[in-house]
């Protein structure tokens, strides 16, 4: 249907068609007097700058820099050729768009082997043992995927290069302090003689696993959180199985996120620093916003979302699958099922991001025979969760497709939330390259609310600029704060009215959180607990 649309509409703007014609003229002409007089020196400049892929020296040897050129200027014609046709439906021609890229990347020279100068300098040096040593790379992975189909785990987590919770990573002392079907509840262990007066929960999304926020102590959010002084709660998501069919976005809202709150509100009786990342965030921004609307606001001293949408109308790519016919399509398979499995989810992620996440690594681990490294992100993301049928469908239905939240439709016992109700102070947080939440979507959270609102936005994408611990080379981070009831100022003009601050955003927000708490108290070690840290739910596959 998009490529219909689109093709339909090309053939009724001439107009287009010729500047089209026009651009491919003037690049055939412009590579024509590269290949004459051999001074490709400024468009190789610009190629390894702007694409990894052709990084490599040898890429300015002829003729490989014909190729590398020319590929360019075939995905800058199609790029031309994809967007703005005039009467083009605005999600046929993002598919459009997208489609085109996907093969354009799959067709680059950097995949051939007669085309790329590095696996052939590669294949030289080692005298072919690059693609024997690529191909034990590539039946390794066969069996693996052959393992999956089967219903066998594909990852090992006994050999000695995996990462565990408990051993390898999620090590911050504490226990679990409550549980319930859905969700369990983990104290971590003070680290200071003196504490804020506040607790701060942390609400994970339940895509993943929730120690992507306690990987190694190095990298641990929690533990810098610990160690700054706080006393900090975490849920930890049940991985849900085929009986959690019917378990829907207001179960973890009740189950989850409000008994986790009145747990924490028992044990403290303090207002809460709350806090959630990704679908988390969304959520509790809908806890935030009910309470608010039900006089029960005293119960949150502060909001803080990271990399969280409130407002579905500019998802990015990720609403590429999202129309809809997909989720007719979607609630089928999930029906059957019981539920969305991690690895469904995981091939949609890639394709987001093919270039690098597919086709760069195939190329690297089967042509180049470099095996990538494992490393304790990269063990997290493949540690997938499944997402209950009912939960999946009102998500994608109510808030990513109608765009309730946004629009006052949304409602928490029967009676809808505003996110304008919410009075507590926020931080909000995105990321530069997100392709889940692209932080152009987080940042419409200040046409939402009028209360103090202070965001940043940190370099990384979606996972890595979350976890940018302090020292971490090559971060840097915008802040601004609106006051409360202060003007709305433009994405565009917060970029180039907020200059970038090199480092960490944790120290930054820590600042933040410092001067919203009411003080200092004495710290209390967890002496009541059902496990220690991480728990069980974390182990569930």
């Amino acid at each position: 249907m998009a490529a219909l649309d689109w093709s339909l509409h090309m053939a009724l703007a001439p107009g287009k068609a010729l500047n089209l014609a026009q651009q491919c003229a003037t690049a055939s002409s412009e590579m024509a007097q590269r290949i004459q007089f051999a001074s490709a020196a400024r468009w190789r400049a610009a190629a390894v700058r702007d694409d990894p892929r052709f990084s490599d020296d040898a890429w300015s040897r002829w003729p490989y820099w014909l190729y590398r050129d020319t590929f360019l200027q075939a995905q800058k014609w199609w790029e031309a050729a994809t967007t703005a046709t005039p009467g083009v439906e605005r999600h046929h021609e993002e598919l459009v768009r997208f489609l085109a890229r996907q093969w354009l990347d799959a067709c680059s020279p950097s995949n051939c082997i007669a085309t790329n100068p590095a696996v052939q300098t590669a294949a030289w040096s080692t005298g072919g043992l690059n693609f024997l040593t690529g191909l034990q790379h590539w039946l390794q992975d066969l069996r693996g995927l052959a393992g999956v189909v089967a219903g066998i785990a594909a990852h090992d987590q006994t050999s000695p290069d995996a990462w565990l919770p408990g051993r390898d990573v999620a090590v911050t002392r504490g226990k679990v302090v409550w549980r319930n079907r859905l969700c369990e509840l983990i104290q971590y262990a003070p680290a200071t003689a003196t504490v804020a007066r506040e607790p701060l929960l942390i609400v994970p999304s339940w895509i993943m696993k929730y120690y992507i926020l306690d990987l190694q102590p190095h990298n641990s959010l929690i533990r810098y959180l610990v160690d700054a002084g706080y006393t900090v709660f975490c849920i930890s998501w049940k991985n849900p199985p085929a009986s959690f069919r019917d378990v829907g976005l207001d179960d973890y809202l009740h189950e989850g996120l409000f008994a986790a709150l009145a747990e924490v509100r028992a044990r403290h009786e303090q207002p809460v620093h709350a806090v959630g990342y990704c679908l988390g965030g969304t959520l509790l921004a809908i806890a935030a916003a009910a309470l608010f609307r039900d006089a029960k606001g005293s119960e949150l001293k502060t909001v803080t979302l990271l990399a969280a949408q409130t407002d579905f109308t500019e998802p990015g790519e990720l609403g590429l699958f999202i129309d809809a016919s997909e989720l007719a399509a979607l609630d089928a398979l999930m029906w059957h099922q019981g539920y969305l499995d991690g690895r469904q989810m995981a091939a949609a992620f890639q394709l987001l991001n093919a270039r690098d996440l597919i086709w760069s690594r195939m190329m690297s681990e089967y042509l180049l025979g470099r095996r990538s490294k494992s490393n304790d992100l990269m063990a997290w993301n493949a540690d997938t969760t499944r997402l209950p049928y009912r939960m999946h469908s009102e998500y994608l239905t109510s808030l990513f497709l109608n765009n309730d939240l946004a629009e006052g439709r949304y409602c928490v016992d029967g009676r809808p939330v505003a996110l304008s109700d919410i009075e507590a102070p926020m931080f909000v947080v995105g990321t530069e390259r997100d392709h889940v939440s692209p932080w152009r979507s987080v940042y419409k959270l200040h046409l939402q609310t009028h209360h103090s609102l202070t965001f940043l936005l940190t370099a990384g994408g979606h996972n890595a600029g979350i976890v940018s611990e302090p020292g971490h080379a090559g971060r840097y981070y915008r802040c601004a704060t609106r006051p409360h009831s202060a003007p709305y100022r433009s994405r565009h003009d917060f970029l180039e009215q907020t200059a970038p601050v090199d480092g960490s955003w944790w120290l930054r927000w820590e600042q933040w959180l410092r001067e919203q708490s009411s003080g200092e108290v004495t710290a209390r070690p967890v002496e009541d607990g059902l496990c220690d840290a991480p728990g069980t739910y974390v182990f569930d596959k």
